[in-house]
Parts: structure tokens; C-alpha cells; sequence
């Protein structure tokens, strides 16, 4: 084993073309490219070699470490360490991601793209036949490979780390032709399906298998589900087999950037969207309209999060719906839905017909989290994928923390005109309308009917868990209404948590 010990001073600082990355001095091998008349390795030898370094406060965002990869290599396996340095309370410790791109390149959404782990593994391997959970199988060819180090938070003593590459030589074996799961699933025709979009397995940093996730789902009473694996679409080719006439598997990624997560909803399988840049490299319109070409929704993940670059930071103009609840409602949550909300009210204020519908999701990773807790229940006109993913950017859908909360929610006025979640009831201003929800499933809960002047009617539910409200109003004087379900207050004085919300009625020509 060889060491090499890669300092700061060792660098060469290039843009991507968004963000300013590093780049380390290059890892050779005694076999390497560079050296033609190098002999051939015998099958199954292997060459290790380890580089150590401590990157400072204020690295760039992506550290790239050259690997100069020979002829004749069957497998590249890659570990590595960092210390975790003690810190004064109130500031981030050491946290470092990986992941690898091949002889293509890190160009920014480029070719070379060969897997991610983030923070979740210590080490990962690629081969032809096969590859660690979150990395893509295939050759290992000759060229310039690049270790990505994602100094993710950096402690005032820097963050020293060591990385150990090892080649094993040998025939490649053949990579398998990847099988995806259908785009359709046995439906009802027109109907409300259920569905979580946001779920992690352990192709990414989650601790299920899709085996596992697939029959949680259906425990959970969904008729779909969304793979989002973080910056990688590794997992695309391990679901076939999970899906069946009862369950869509929709195939995604959640895009993990330093300045906020967005879910590509429902894309072409194995469509692979770059993550390496922040608002201010101003990419993000690209890359959402990467996501819509391959087919996919763009839809921001937990906007308000607290955790280190979860905050959505992009801005709403290229969004197809947005994530207003994730997982057991918090006060996140509750930040979420009054800024969705807000933006409701400042597009009917505005005279726009555009709007953002709102969807829930439960972001699960592991026990106990609880696969579709929330769900998104889409009205869509069969169990496909373009017909959820249209039912979701119409907004024809609500969100219930179980398959047990139904919501049936309209609005009626004038000569027999009606209107669903969604949609526009078209009368005149001064049209007498009557909003009317139906709710079951959720006993000693309140009903609230919010519109663009807030909450203006609320009424009680039973302990049968089933009511029908009604509330009359005008386009006048409401120009949308929404229904929220909620539970009793926490803590006196503010809202309780969400056991269900729809998206808006708009009312009015």
C-alpha cells in the first residue's frame, strides 16, 4: 500500500460551470495509464493506494480526487474516513459526502455520473455485474476517474480525511440490461388514488429494501408510490419486481442541493438530474426543465426545513406543486402551508390563474417512519403515470395522514354549476355558492374552510369520526376556499397538527 498526503497547497481551483469545486493532485498506479510499458496484472491482483488530507473552513462545496484508472481493472473500490472533531455547541461539526464519476468527466450534467452515497456508507465498490447500493454498474475503463468529496459542513480545525482506493484486476463480467417497472398498474377508471412520492431505500440513505418499502406500501392502503433516492438514480433498475396490478411504482430522484431538495416526480427510468449548484449560480431553471423533458413533475421538498441546505432558497416559478407536508406534521409544516397559502392569496389578489397545488409526502427512510403518513390523494383518470402526474399539477387531489381520512370536497352555485378540488366554479361575483365537505375517518378532529381572507367557517366532528359541512359565501367575498382537518391544539393558543387539507375551489368567471 502507498500513501500520499494531499495538502491544501496541492490544488487547482476550476468552475463547472456552476459552483467553484477543488481538485486534488492525481492518483496513479504503478500500471496506470500513464505508463505504457506497465505489464498487465494478473487476475484478481489488486493495487491499493491512500491519500490524506484536511480540507479548511469555506471549502468549495465539491472536492474532486483524480484516480488514474489502467487498463484491465475489473473492480474500483474506494473507502474513507474523517475525523469528527469536537466543537463549541451552537456549531457544525465535520461532515463529509462521496461519490465517483468515470473517465467521462464531472462536467455539470455530463455523461460521467457514476453514483453518490452522501454521508450514508464509508466505503462503496463498481464493477461491470454489479455495484454498492446508490452506485451504477458498469466497465470499469481506462482513463481519469474522480472521487467527489462533499465537504458537506466544516468544523473550525478543518476536516482531515483519508481516502483508500483499491483496483482488483481481472475480466469485467457483463453489466445486466435493466428492467423498470411498468407505467400503468390495474386502476378503477376515474378515480382518487393514493399515493407517497417521497421515499428513501437503502440505494440511498434510507434502511429499506424495496422489497420492504413495496409491502409497507401496500399495508398502507396506496395505490402508488415515487422512488427519490438522494442525487442518484441507482435504484431505478431494482423495482420491477416489486410492482404488481395493485401498486404504480414511479420512478424519481431527490435532487439534494446545498440550498434546498427538490423531487423529480415520476421521470423516465434512469434519468440522472445534477445536484452540483446553488441559487446563486442561477441553474435551477435548467435542471427543472431537465426534470420535465424526461417526463417528471418538479416539486420542492420540505420548503422550510431546518437541517443544513434543506431550506428551499430557488423561488416557486418553476415548480409543479411543492411538498407542503412531510412526515408527522411539525411546525415546518406549518411554516409550509401558511407560505403556500400566502402565495394563493397573492395570485388571486394579483388576477392570476396560475397556482401551485400543494401535495404531502412522508420523506420515510427507516423504521419507524411511517410510509404514507402523509399521502397524496390524486382524482385522476387511471392508475398510469401521466395520469397521476396530471391529476397532481391540476391540483385535483388532498392529502390525509392515512388511507383511513377520505375528504369529499366542492363547491355549487347558479344554474347546476359545480366544482371540485382544484378547479373553478364560473359564476358571477354577487352567485350565492355553497361549499360542502364531507369527512370521515377522523373523530374529535375540527373541520375549517380557509379562503384568500382566512379561516371563515369551522365545525366539529364527532366521534362517529363523519361529518358533512356546508357554508355559503360568494365570489365576492371568497375567492377560493380550501378545507383543513385538523386535531386538537398541542398547545393552547395555536393550530393543531393536519389529519387532512385539500387543495382550493377558485370561485368565480
Amino acid at each position: 500500500m502507498c500513501e500520499d498526503d494531499t495538502t491544501i497547497g496541492r490544488r487547482t481551483l476550476f468552475v463547472t460551470g456552476a459552483a467553484a469545486a477543488l481538485t486534488l493532485g492525481s492518483v496513479s498506479f504503478a500500471s496506470g495509464a500513464e505508463n505504457p510499458d506497465a505489464v498487465r496484472r494478473e487476475p484478481g491482483s489488486t493495487e491499493t493506494k491512500t491519500v490524506k488530507g484536511t480540507l479548511p473552513t469555506g471549502s468549495p462545496d465539491f472536492v474532486y480526487l483524480p484516480v488514474e484508472v489502467p487498463r484491465g481493472v475489473r473492480e474500483i473500490h474506494v473507502a474513507y474516513t474523517y475525523e469528527r472533531v469536537t466543537v463549541p455547541a451552537g456549531t457544525p461539526g465535520n461532515a463529509l459526502d462521496i461519490g465517483i464519476f468515470d473517465e467521462r468527466g464531472t462536467d455539470l450534467g455530463g455523461q460521467g455520473f457514476r453514483g453518490w452515497s452522501g454521508g450514508a456508507r464509508t466505503e462503496f465498490f463498481l464493477r461491470a455485474d454489479d455495484a454498492t447500493p446508490g452506485y451504477l454498474p458498469g466497465p470499469v475503463r481506462a482513463g481519469t476517474w474522480h472521487i467527489a468529496l462533499g465537504p458537506y459542513t466544516v468544523a473550525p480545525q478543518g476536516l482531515p480525511y483519508e481516502v483508500t482506493i483499491t483496483l482488483t484486476y481481472g475480466e469485467p463480467g457483463r453489466t445486466p440490461k435493466p428492467v423498470y417497472p411498468p407505467e400503468r398498474a390495474r386502476g378503477r377508471g376515474r378515480a382518487w388514488y393514493r399515493g407517497d412520492c417521497h421515499l428513501h431505500s437503502w440505494y440511498s440513505d434510507g434502511k429499506r429494501t424495496p422489497a420492504e418499502i413495496a409491502a409497507l406500501a401496500r399495508a398502507a392502503g396506496l395505490d402508488f408510490i415515487n422512488t427519490s433516492e438522494h442525487n442518484t438514480q441507482s435504484a431505478h433498475a431494482h423495482w420491477a419486481d416489486q410492482a404488481g396490478d395493485d401498486l404504480l411504482i414511479m420512478l424519481g430522484e431527490e435532487v439534494t442541493t446545498r440550498n434546498g431538495h427538490v423531487v423529480a416526480l415520476g421521470t423516465e427510468p434512469g434519468t440522472f438530474i445534477d445536484w452540483r449548484y446553488r441559487a446563486r449560480d442561477n441553474r435551477f431553471g435548467h435542471y427543472a426543465r431537465k426534470i420535465r423533458s424526461a417526463g417528471g413533475l418538479v416539486v420542492p421538498a420540505h420548503p422550510h426545513a431546518t437541517c443544513i441546505g434543506c431550506n428551499w432558497k430557488f423561488g416557486f416559478g418553476e415548480a409543479d406543486a411543492v411538498e407542503v407536508w412531510n412526515g408527522p406534521y411539525t411546525p415546518e409544516d406549518e411554516v409550509s402551508l401558511a407560505d403556500w397559502d400566502n402565495t394563493l392569496v397573492a395570485g388571486v389578489r394579483q388576477g392570476r390563474r396560475d397556482w401551485i397545488p400543494a401535495m404531502g409526502n412522508s420523506d420515510a427512510h427507516r423504521d419507524p417512519d411511517r410510509i404514507g403518513l402523509p399521502q397524496t390523494v390524486v382524482l385522476a383518470d387511471d392508475l398510469t403515470r401521466t395520469a397521476i402526474q396530471e391529476g397532481i399539477r391540476a391540483g385535483r387531489s388532498y392529502v390525509a395522514e392515512s388511507s383511513a381520512v377520505t375528504v369529499a370536497f366542492s363547491a355549487s352555485g347558479g344554474r347546476g354549476k359545480y366544482a371540485g378540488i382544484g378547479e373553478r366554479l364560473r359564476v358571477d361575483a354577487d352567485t350565492p355558492v355553497t361549499v360542502r365537505a364531507e369527512v370521515a375517518g377522523v373523530p374529535g378532529c375540527t373541520v375549517f374552510f380557509v379562503t384568500d381572507q382566512g379561516t371563515l367557517f369551522s365545525t366539529s366532528v364527532p366521534q362517529s369520526g363523519e361529518v358533512t359541512a356546508e357554508w355559503r359565501t360568494t365570489p365576492a367575498y371568497a375567492a377560493y376556499v380550501r378545507a383543513e382537518v385538523r386535531r386538537a391544539p398541542m398547545v393552547a393558543g395555536l393550530p393543531g397538527p393536519l389529519a387532512a387539507f385539500t387543495n382550493p375551489v377558485f370561485l368565480g368567471s
